[in-house]
């Protein structure tokens, strides 16, 4: 009986051991706006469905504010979009459950990036994100890294 409480202690322990600092930690939703509203970012990858776009947008500066404003500006051209993370599963603050959220009404490239994006990574310097369109199954792949 000793072994067995002792064996269930031990493999409880483990589990507590490899759970992600994201599981454990309700702020992550906190941590991604932080991290995009410190700064300026640039697209270096952008793929949509069956071919990469990234030089949609080359030479565009995107500041995420913390009004959930979305900046792009290059040279002339200026912008505004909205952006917001959500928690798609109110029963915690997963990475894997936030949903990073872009929308432009303009111009046509940019409307390619108005979708509800699943975080795949993040880091201070660069956030990379996926979408799956629920209509014909493609997958867009969009990589933010700051300037």
């Amino acid at each position: 009986m000793n072994k067995l409480l002792l064996f269930i202690s031990a493999v409880s322990f483990l589990g507590t051991l490899s759970c992600s600092k994201d599981d454990n930690n309700p702020s992550s939703k906190n941590m991604v706006s932080n991290t995009v509203s410190g700064g300026s970012w640039r697209i270096t990858y952008f793929f949509d469905t069956d071919k990469e776009e990234t030089d949609h947008f080359s030479g565009y500066v995107f500041t995420f504010g913390s009004n959930g404003i979305l900046t792009a500006i290059s040279g002339v051209n200026t912008y505004t979009g909205s952006w917001n993370v959500t928690n798609s599963n109110s029963s915690d603050d997963n990475l894997d459950d936030l949903d990073f959220s872009i929308s432009f009404a303009a111009p046509s490239d940019f409307e390619e990036l108005s979708e509800d994006w699943e975080i795949l990574s993040r880091t201070d310097n660069k956030i990379e994100l996926r979408h799956v369109s629920g209509g014909n199954g493609g997958t867009d792949l969009l990589t933010f890294e700051k300037n």
